[in-house]
């Protein structure tokens, strides 16, 4: 348990205190708001998506906790280069974690992003974890690029 708890804080700080991908972005299609109303945890998405379906770019600015900040930047260290398809699958797959209802298998396929496994046993923390992860689901399910989604109902 130490040593997970231990990769757990690496890596949590290494993205909250070097996130690669917070900045603006020059060229993106894609934008969306996130926030969490509970803690005031903030995030603006921005995706440059191909028109064959494949995130080319993506970055986050925004103000919130280590968690929201760190999963944030995981995420994108993820879903860039890869399909709108790839990347949706990979947040099913991150959510399911944060219920405790992943496999191995699923978990290796988050990479770092796996080391927040243990957010699922804090709840008051589980709406920090997913911010991001919901942010890009609705950037796909909007037609109104720009709107705002919330964790509230999370």
């Amino acid at each position: 348990m130490e040593n997970s708890r231990t990769f757990y804080n690496e890596i949590l700080t290494e993205h909250n205190m070097n996130p690669e991908h917070k900045h603006k972005l020059m060229t993106y299609n894609k934008e969306m708001r996130g926030v969490n109303p509970s803690c005031g945890d903030k995030i603006t998405l921005q995706l440059n998506v191909s028109d064959d379906g494949i995130i080319e770019d993506g970055s986050f600015i925004g103000d919130g906790c280590a968690i929201s900040q760190a999963s944030a930047d995981m995420m994108l260290d993820l879903v860039i280069g890869r399909s709108v398809e790839e990347a949706l699958t990979l947040k099913d797959t991150f959510l399911k974690m944060i219920k405790g209802k992943v496999s191995d298998e699923e978990l290796e396929m988050l990479e770092e992003a796996s080391a927040l496994q243990d957010i699922a046993h804090m709840p008051s923390r589980v709406k920090c974890a997913v911010l991001g992860w919901h942010t890009l689901e609705e950037i796909f399910n909007s037609d109104n690029q720009g709107d705002s989604v919330s964790t509230e109902d999370q």
